[in-house]
């Protein structure tokens, strides 16, 4: 559920064996979600622990133990993540960075118990909050929040924007909303830091406009993204493959 971690596309890269590529690297510069052209599939699983506790995992990440009562508690790196179940049909999730709203939802589960609606609102870069109202349905569990879910509602008016530029050692820094996570090109997987899961992240440099990163937990792929850059250097093509999710998203990013 990249949209609720906004973490996802977060990465700080640096090259190694490659020849003087910051300089002239056509990754550098600033691009923006071309949403249209974009496919986005969320999916999130839910586990009831006992005593309003829930595991939350979202779009592959680490898992999140919360208690459910509204407060905020320590989430992924850099997060805090407070949950509130009102009841059983009715949840609502806030996600915060140094203390800031950076995403919240209201979930609304149906009567049935097949699909679950959430109202999804996330700060933009310049500011400014935009909601979307997704439709997710079951893929497991019985009853309740608890079990996993998809969507593939288009994220209508979602603004992403990340930039990339060059850093010592021939390297390059992409900035995004989510924070930043650091690579080195030479396939190795690397704790990430703050991490006390032993999450671990790999990376290789395919070409000059072809980078792939894979994200794991305990030694098993939880995401791999690849980013391709167009022939003119105009357009960047993200695919990004999550475990269990057999639709990867497809992110197309334009120039700024």
């Amino acid at each position: 559920m990249c949209r609720m971690l906004l973490s996802c596309f977060a990465v700080t890269a640096v090259a190694l064996g490659q020849p003087a590529l910051a300089a002239t690297d056509p990754f550098v510069g600033k691009w923006r979600l071309d949403v249209p052209h974009s496919r986005i599939v969320d999916d999130f699983r839910v586990k009831a622990l006992g005593s309003n506790r829930y595991a939350f995992n979202f779009e592959g990440s680490p898992t999140e133990t919360i208690v459910a009562d509204g407060t905020d508690q320590p989430g992924l790196p850099g997060t805090t993540l407070a949950v509130k179940a009102v009841d059983a049909h009715h949840f609502t999730v806030v996600r915060k960075a140094d203390g800031h709203v950076i995403v919240s939802a209201v979930w609304n589960l149906s009567p049935d118990g097949r699909t679950l609606r959430d109202d999804f609102t996330n700060v933009q870069s310049d500011g400014s909050r935009a909601t979307t109202h997704y439709l997710y349905k079951r893929l497991s569990g019985g009853s309740g929040v608890a079990g996993a879910w998809e969507s593939t509602t288009p994220p209508t008016g979602l603004k992403i924007e990340i930039g990339f530029a060059p850093t010592a050692g021939n390297g390059l820094s992409i900035t995004t909303p989510g924070g930043d996570k650091k690579l080195v090109f030479d396939g190795r997987d690397r704790v990430v830091p703050g991490a006390k899961d032993g999450a671990t992240l790999s990376s290789r440099r395919l070409g000059s406009r072809e980078i792939e990163y894979t994200e794991k937990l305990g030694g098993k792929a939880q995401r791999v993204h690849r980013f391709e850059m167009s022939a003119d250097a105009k357009s960047l093509r993200e695919i990004l493959t999550a475990a269990g999710q057999a639709t990867p998203d497809l992110l197309v990013f334009t120039r700024e």
